[in-house]
């Protein structure tokens, strides 16, 4: 049962009943109260009534009031301030939660808030020029836990990376593979050409090239050369990146290559359906505000008007050379998802490209117009920590931390977690050895420590007598013995999860699943420790199993909330400590 949705549902038959009206779905809130000496649930339908009805939120809360009170499961309602509604709910409708929790297992929580729209999702697509920086695996486990969300939502979800497989970076990272080969040849360099790529990791690619192609390569024409280089380079690279997200858990639905887009020529075709609709002309951009650059000039360009579309400038399409800028190549790509069926789409990106943000959304509109949904997310850097001092970087693969660096020193599952307990827009400090500790102070070792306690509960409550687990698993218990204050607001938590994913889902923050998680471990552990204190508060009391058995059910309840977080985590629960 979603306690938050069946009181939403009675809010709109009363004010339809009362009032003739339908409230708008997304303004009305049905909420937990901040204060939780206001009640179990708050709603603002009387605030959000009072302007179309032109009534004041006083006099429609009264009537909301009065119909309230007539719910089975309603024990008293309350009006705050202007008109805010606080409702206590009976203790019936914890237990029948709970009972839900147990009998769902993994699926509680589950919403049909997508009702099977397809979204894309892309994140990372970082260059193919090397490993994986480990900043961008931050923008990994974020987009990969994003689209685990949206999936427990009802989204079908398509993970999709974007090769940047062409432009100029991919000529340098062939001239720098080129370089290794002649080394691998036998020629000698006394250092790595400024512009070129530094990093030892193109040094077996250089050697591979030698040894399928020989001496033949250095014979050939340059742009012959360099097309049979590009294609090898980029296939090692690609490599090693699929390998570092392997590493990290993180799995992918579909590999775009932006190369395709000039293969096929969708960049052309796109240009030429926006001339034809005249927002793309021929005209001299002003320049750049602030401190002029030396290598602006005032030259007439080919322009797309992304300005009447909400940008703050009209964007580049073509270079001088004749060639497609990165902007014309991320029109078509746009266009690309849009063709194939997304009208939501999501792209996860660095804060280093935070100047992206109106250029792609005015390019989302100007191609899809209203109907599409289009967001884009920023991860920040991540500052990683050994003690308290900066984590030397990598001296064997360049002037960076790789993926590989950082999980030689802690596991995956740790760094999945850690990633997720910050905004994914606020900096995250990631230190090697506090992510580590065994204390209440390290968020991911005391949620996965409730999770382990719990089990070590259960399996020791089934050694001293198996009719535990065979009771609960009849779903043969009697929950009303749970009526301790501690009890009763252990389930109120959990019973919040459904609001918590629904939430997480709709703001795209999975960040929020691990506030929740830290919170509920923090009530267990508290839970847990009062019995040391008061012998009538453990989970397991002599000669009185009816309670223990219900206190079982609570615990097992816990265990299934926590494991279901973790899961849209790609995390796996321990189950001994």
């Amino acid at each position: 049962m979603n306690i938050f949705d069946k009181l939403k549902q009675h809010i709109n038959q009363i004010a339809e009943k009362n009032f003739n009206y339908t409230p708008n779905q997304n303004q009305l809130s049905v909420e937990l109260p901040k204060d939780t000496s206001h009640g179990d649930l708050s709603t603002n339908i009387a605030m959000l009534l009072a302007k179309p009805l032109g009534k004041s939120p006083l006099e429609i809360a009264k009537i909301v009031k009065k119909e309230l009170e007539e719910l089975s499961f309603v024990e008293d309602v309350t009006i705050a301030g202007p008109g805010f509604i606080n409702l206590k709910l009976k203790a019936d409708i914890w237990y029948q939660i709970l009972a839900d929790i147990i009998e769902q297992g993994l699926s509680f929580g589950d919403n049909n808030l997508g009702k099977g729209e397809a979204i894309n999702i892309e994140f990372v697509s970082t260059n193919p020029t090397g490993p994986m920086h480990i900043g961008h695996s931050r923008g990994g486990i974020y987009g990969d836990s994003l689209a685990n969300l949206m999936t427990k939502c009802g989204y079908k979800v398509t993970k999709e990376f974007y090769i940047n497989d062409a432009g100029a970076q991919i000529n340098t990272l062939a001239k720098s593979a080129y370089l290794r080969y002649l080394e691998a040849s036998g020629e000698v360099f006394e250092s790595i050409p400024e512009g070129l790529y530094p990093g030892n990791y193109l040094v077996p690619v250089g050697q591979t090239l030698f040894k399928q192609h020989g001496e033949t390569l250095k014979n050939m024409e340059e742009s012959v050369r360099l097309e049979i280089v590009k294609e090898f380079v980029v296939a090692a690279m690609m490599q090693l990146i699929r390998n570092d997200l392997e590493l990290l858990g993180v799995k992918y639905d579909v590999f775009f290559s932006e190369k395709t887009l000039h293969q096929e020529n969708k960049i052309t075709e796109i240009i030429q359906e926006l001339q034809a609709r005249d927002i793309v002309y021929r005209g001299v951009l002003p320049p750049p505000k602030g401190k002029m650059t030396d290598d602006w000039e005032a030259r007439e360009q080919l322009l797309f008007r992304t300005t009447n579309f909400g940008d703050d400038v009209d964007r580049s399409l073509q270079k001088s050379n004749g060639d497609w800028t990165y902007a014309a190549a991320d029109v078509a790509y746009m266009k690309n998802k849009i063709d194939r069926g997304f009208k939501k789409i999501t792209m996860v990106l660095g804060a280093d490209h935070l100047g992206y943000k109106k250029r792609m959304q005015a390019t989302a509109h100007a191609l899809g117009g209203d109907e599409i949904e289009f967001e884009i997310k920023f991860c920040q850097i991540v500052n990683f920590l050994k003690n308290g001092q900066p984590f030397k970087m990598s001296k064997r693969k360049g002037t960076f931390i790789t993926v590989e660096d950082v999980l030689d020193e802690v596991d995956k599952d740790l760094v999945r977690f850690v990633m997720l307990t910050r905004r994914n827009d606020q900096v995250l400090d990631f230190d090697l050895e506090k992510v580590k500790e065994q204390s209440k102070d390290n968020p991911v070792f005391y949620v996965q420590y409730a999770n382990a306690r719990v089990n070590s509960i259960l399996k020791n409550a089934n050694e001293q007598n198996p009719d535990y687990m065979k009771r609960i698993n009849e779903a043969s218990y009697n929950l009303i013995l749970l009526g301790r204050e501690e009890e009763i607001s252990l389930i109120k938590l959990m019973a919040s999860w459904s609001k918590i994913v629904e939430l997480a889902c709709i703001h795209q923050e999975p960040h929020r699943i691990a506030f929740y998680l830290i919170e509920l471990a923090s009530a267990f552990h508290s839970f847990w420790s009062k019995g040391n204190e008061d012998a009538s508060l453990k989970f397991v009391i002599p000669n009185d199993f009816e309670t223990s058995l219900a206190r079982l059910a609570l615990a097992k309840a816990v265990n299934i909330i926590i494991s279901s977080g973790l899961k849209i985590f790609n995390v796996v629960p321990i189950e001994k400590m």
